[in-house]
């Protein structure tokens, strides 16, 4: 894992066409700006892990 270190409004690029950006600070918390192609999805991790832990729906044959 890289980890950095950016005050608030620097940005980090990833790949070509990604940016995150540092909002606003405060105790506890960030608030992070994401700017990436509309075909990338984001997601906050534990939305991704709720959606994983579902249980299996049955197939219907």
């Amino acid at each position: 894992m890289l980890v950095l270190s950016r005050k608030l409004q620097e940005k980090i690029k990833i790949g070509d066409d990604i940016y995150i950006q540092i909002l606003k600070t405060g105790p506890g918390a960030v608030r992070v700006g994401i700017e990436a192609p509309v075909d990338v999805p984001i997601v906050r991790d534990e939305l991704n892990h709720e959606s994983t832990e579902e249980e299996p729906k049955p197939q219907v044959a």
